[in-house]
């Protein structure tokens, strides 16, 4: 099969993926094998391949927005047949018997793996999940509307819940890339006003037209308080600012698997008055199957930009400049 492989982090401008021809993997038990028709592009690539997350399996393949059809079947599986079509996350396994994952916190498993990190993710004609990590894709969407739907989608979702808001209140997007262009559609279905902080003109531009309330620069200030906030840039600076934005009791939610260093806190001004700060690991399988499920009732409409699989290296790149208005998908046939 054909596949791009990280065999050691650099710069994404120098193009660290090669174009490889490797065997097709056979799925072990509880586990399928995936057609891979197309694979969304993430900003977690662009860490896994500069480095920025720490090393895990090298060589690797990465992707984990990967949308295909089952065409052949381990030992033991006993919810999906070939012919269906799945969708593959990042979290690809856990351990299952951990006081996380017997708590309904599975994302925050030690021992858990994920696609396009531990095992070899989507930028490829193949790949295996376990079966419980197959994710059925409504019906509504096509591979290429659904593929930033797992992760980008999924992650905002999960952001937008760590948040705290609440149908029609006011929330903040910091920065208006693949997530929150989803996320957006989201809070908008729940009646909330969204202020969306962005520096490029055409993601601003998006912002309008998908409903945003107000839309400015990441140093200005909203005309009004915040009840939420979700920090999509993985830029440490935007925190103070964010949490300035709040109104008394709102919470900054911090989407990213990776953040530049985020300055000291001053507590009476940055917060006091209950102003909370979450992180997001991952996410639930469970997270997964609800938000699909609210993404075919929206219905979602994703806004994507397409390259061949042979250009992942140039994908991440337009992704890493900014270039990319809405989400990058990989087309694999």
């Amino acid at each position: 099969m054909k596949a791009m492989l990280l065999d050691h982090d650099a710069d994404i401008s120098t193009a660290p993926l090669q174009l490889r021809e490797l065997p097709v993997p056979e799925p072990g038990p509880r586990e399928v094998r995936v057609k891979v028709h197309v694979c969304g592009i993430c900003r977690t690539d662009l860490h896994v391949v500069e480095g920025e997350l720490p090393t895990s399996t090298r060589p690797i393949i990465p992707g984990h927005q990967t949308v295909g059809v089952v065409d052949h079947i381990g030992e033991g599986v006993t919810t999906l047949k070939e012919g269906d079509r799945v969708g593959i996350a990042w979290l690809q396994q856990t351990c299952r018997t951990c006081e996380f994952c017997q708590s309904g916190r599975e994302n925050l498993c030690e021992k858990a793996t994920f696609s396009g990190y531990h095992v070899h993710g989507g930028f490829a004609e193949y790949a295996l999940v376990s079966e419980r990590f197959a994710y059925p894709i409504p019906a509504i969407f096509t591979d290429e509307e659904a593929a930033p739907l797992l992760c980008a989608g999924i992650i905002g979702y999960r952001t937008l819940r760590r948040s705290q808001i609440q149908p029609g209140q006011r929330l903040g997007l910091y920065g208006f890339g693949a997530s929150a262009h989803i996320t957006i559609q989201i809070a908008r279905h729940w009646g909330c006003s969204v202020y969306v902080f962005s520096h490029r003109n055409e993601h601003q531009t998006l912002a309008r037209e998908l409903g945003a309330a107000w839309v400015g620069h990441s140093t200005d200030s909203p005309p009004e308080k915040l009840h939420s906030a979700i920090i999509f840039a993985p830029v440490g600076h935007l925190v103070p600012p964010a949490l300035q934005a709040l109104e008394r009791g709102g919470t900054v939610a911090l989407a990213g698997i990776h953040m530049s260093a985020i300055p000291a806190l001053d507590y009476s001004r940055d917060l006091f008055q209950e102003r909370t700060l979450q992180s997001v690991t991952a996410n639930t399988r469970q997270d997964g199957l609800d938000f699909l499920q609210v993404a075919a009732q929206i219905p979602i409409r994703t806004h994507t930009k397409t390259f061949r699989l042979e250009e992942a290296n140039l994908a991440l790149q337009e992704l890493k400049a900014g270039n990319i208005n809405g989400a990058g998908v990989l087309h694999i046939n």
